[in-house]
């Protein structure tokens, strides 16, 4: 018997932490964990041409951070916790390609300012470059980390009330 428990004491503390998460955290990690894996597939079967209009409003390659209230600062947060968990889980690689996809579907659900930024890195010593996409909504880093010290942003996606904001 010790060692069965020995085998499920990892899954019943996983499963701890899980119901100590908040409520919007547990009820979006299915749902995050399916668009996951669906915008992977986008990402593969769809041109970015045609996935590009879906992505926001195309600003260039300048990237405005949106300023947001505590009520959807603290949103964007709960979407990044839930996808990061969900990211965790798949098995296939969910890269920051499909986390930012993925935070723009629920950001915008929401209706929560965002930025998805693409940005290109070179490493000298190999000259090779390096693709990112991260999505910031305000102070928040939804997905990808704050790259804006490590790539160039090549293209910007604004959510649509961020850009109605700005052409005010």
């Amino acid at each position: 018997m010790p060692t069965l428990w020995k085998n499920l004491h990892p899954l019943t503390h996983k499963l701890n932490s899980f119901g100590k998460e908040p409520a919007f955290v547990r009820f979006w990690f299915l749902p995050a964990w399916v668009l996951l894996g669906i915008s992977k597939l986008m990402i593969r079967l769809v041109t970015f041409r045609r996935l590009a209009p879906h992505l926001g409003l195309h600003n260039g390659a300048v990237s405005l951070t949106p300023l947001l209230d505590h009520k959807d600062e603290y949103r964007a947060r709960q979407i990044s916790r839930a996808i990061r968990m969900a990211a965790a889980y798949t098995p296939w690689d969910s890269n920051c390609f499909s986390q930012a996809v993925t935070a723009r579907l629920l950001l915008g659900l929401y209706k929560v300012p965002y930025v998805l930024c693409f940005g290109l890195s070179r490493y000298r010593e190999a000259g090779v470059l390096d693709a990112h996409a991260w999505i910031l909504a305000g102070r928040i880093s939804v997905t990808g980390g704050n790259s804006f010290e490590t790539h160039t942003v090549v293209g910007a996606f604004l959510s649509p009330k961020l850009h109605d904001l700005i052409e005010r």
